[in-house]
């Protein structure tokens, strides 16, 4: 439920909407309510647009074109967080159709003089019955925002079937394809049988990423993906080493990947401070509001990642926690101020209006397709075409494999209906699709980074560090190529782990991490730091010849593992990567 108190509402909502300048929509959203009107008797429509393609703006405009032809008489709107009824209900009034944010579900009628209200799903589970005689009560347009929430648990999907039933109109929005579990169907969602035991939506109007590039409607974004190697202390009390890029079992890989995350590791402070000196390099050459955001698992994790930010880079970043009562406001405050970051675990992830935000840090373990669209959403909402996104993530392959798939349309394709438990929501992402469901025991011990490549178009970007005379054309935004853009963040990347050293004020930490308080060292732990600058040598020989003939970093890594036999450059003695050194500089 809301903690704001409901907004004041004009008594004449029709002279309000008509006195309203109409807001310019884009070719999409035209096409879109022109379809709508080609069948003026259908009662439910589906929207699939990518995020930040303008989804509210075309809700608010349909909404506002049926009221006017006197098809509806009220709108509710129904969305996942009560900071997003805000964002709604300030989108409307915007548009000359007023909604209240805030009204509770202890009190019965809306109020004279708003044309509807905006609640949550939560809300809608708590009192179904309420909203039903709410939306009944006048014909009524219900526009179920990220509609993909109803199939997160059968309660809320009841409760929304059972609630607006009985609405006029229903229109379901959904920023990415979605899927649900099994036996879940969406309500108000039509499927098709495409055979094989198998159910696939049928949306009524798709607008891609794709699209909304050629149209300028959203930002291009490239991912730089970091590298690195990890140590940790199995359940076994043995201490192993890999690092993210190279191929691994599933559970090696999510060791690796939990570790790379911990905060008091080397790996979260050095892409910290890469995003940080990308902003800078944003605000220097035409973006001068440039912000990031860094995106943590869960609460602790993002408290000590604000920290991380502090220390970095001299400045707190705004710390957005859902149990904070001030979230929402803080939210707004970085929307509309200049702060450089904001750390948060999923106030922001979904349907949060954050236009400045061009960066993100992408520091949890979540890896599914519709969480990581709509995070990735955050930062690619268009202002200007001089404008792009960067997303600075691990370069393990789950989250290489989503984001090579971003601009890829994916079809929502859902399993046969079958009995499953009446479990509550839970918003978090599945646990079996989260990178530490086989950890198991796990003591981190420390981790490194490094640039691994720019990958954009689903190929993998590597480049030489630019010179000095390249650096003032590599910062100015918009003008990128992903060629450059690699150039750019591998030219600062020694620099990036110089600056993480002073921050920490240790000597030869660069080689290092940060290794975690009080654990134990290890006999070997000298030879293993002393290999450090060979090893990353290594790596940045193989990006270099993934560069040159086309084939991803893992196959050249297994290629060199077949040619220099021998363990993984993590576990590699000084010698072996000598070795591996001198082939590879042989091969290019």
């Amino acid at each position: 439920m809301s903690t704001r108190t409901s907004r004041a509402v004009p008594a004449q909502g029709a002279q309000r909407r008509a006195s309203t300048p109409a807001r310019a929509l884009r070719a999409w959203q035209s096409a879109a309510l022109d379809l709508y009107d080609a069948e003026p008797g259908r009662e439910d429509f589906l929207v699939t647009a990518t995020p930040g393609a303008g989804k509210t703006t075309f809700a608010l405009a349909l909404a506002s074109r049926l009221l006017e032809r006197r098809v509806v008489d009220r709108v509710v709107v129904v969305c996942p967080t009560d900071h997003l009824r805000t964002q709604w209900a300030d989108a409307a009034d915007r548009a000359g159709v007023v909604l209240d944010p805030a009204l509770p579900n202890s009190v019965g009628p809306v109020p004279a003089g708003a044309q509807g209200y905006v609640t949550t799903y939560a809300q809608v589970a708590g009192k179904p019955a309420l909203h039903a005689a709410r939306s009944t009560a006048k014909r009524t347009l219900v526009v179920l925002d990220e509609v993909h929430h109803a199939g997160d648990g059968l309660s809320w999907g009841d409760a929304c079937a059972e609630a607006f039933e009985g609405a006029r109109r229903r229109l379901c929005l959904t920023g990415t394809p979605f899927r649900t579990k099994p036996g879940e169907r969406i309500p108000f969602v039509h499927y098709e049988d495409v055979g094989g035991g198998e159910l696939r939506s049928r949306a009524d109007y798709t607008y891609g990423y794709r699209e909304a590039l050629a149209d300028a409607v959203v930002r291009p974004v490239v991912f730089a993906a970091y590298t690195g190697t990890s140590r940790w202390r199995n359940s076994a009390g043995e201490v192993v080493a890999a690092s993210l890029s190279e191929p691994g079992t599933r559970s090696v890989e999510a060791a690796a990947w939990k570790t790379a995350l911990d905060p008091r590791g080397g790996w979260v402070p050095h892409v910290v401070a890469a995003m940080d000196d990308r902003i800078t390099h944003l605000r220097e050459t035409g973006m001068p509001d440039a912000g990031g955001l860094v995106l943590a698992s869960d609460q602790d994790d993002a408290r000590a990642y604000a920290d991380v930010v502090k220390r970095v880079t001299g400045t707190a970043p705004v710390l957005i926690l859902s149990d904070d009562p001030k979230a929402s406001r803080k939210i707004e405050d970085f929307a509309a101020g200049t702060q450089r970051m904001a750390v948060c675990v999923r106030m922001v992830s979904e349907g949060v209006d954050v236009p400045r935000a061009a960066c993100l840090a992408w520091m949890t373990s979540y890896r599914t397709p519709l969480f990581f669209a709509q995070a990735v959403g955050r930062v690619v909402r268009s202002r200007s075409p001089r404008e792009s996104a960067t997303v600075f993530l691990p370069a393990v392959r789950p989250l290489l494999a989503l984001a090579a798939e971003l601009e890829s349309e994916r079809e929502h394709v859902l399993p046969a209906p079958a009995e499953a438990p009446d479990d509550a929501l839970d918003l978090r992402p599945p646990p079996e699709r989260e990178a530490s469901d086989a950890v198991g025991q796990h003591e981190s011990l420390e981790a490194d980074a490094q640039f691994a490549h720019v990958l954009h178009g689903g190929r993998a970007v590597v480049a030489e560090p630019a010179g000095p005379e390249d650096e003032e054309f590599l910062g100015i935004p918009g003008l990128l190529t992903p060629e450059q853009t690699a150039s750019l963040l591998a030219s600062r990347d020694e620099e990036t782990r110089r600056r993480i050293a002073a921050s920490r004020g240790g000597e030869g930490a660069e080689d290092q991490g940060t290794a975690v308080e009080d654990a134990p060292e290890e006999p070997d732990e000298a030879a293993w730091r002393s290999t450090a600058g060979l090893r990353r040598e290594v790596n940045r020989l193989v990006g270099q010849l993934a560069a040159r003939t086309g084939v991803p970093h893992a196959v050249v890594h297994r290629r060199l593992r077949t040619e220099v036999p021998g363990p993984g450059s993590a576990t590699a003695s000084p010698e072996l990567l000598a070795r591996r050194r001198d082939h590879l500089l042989a091969s290019l």
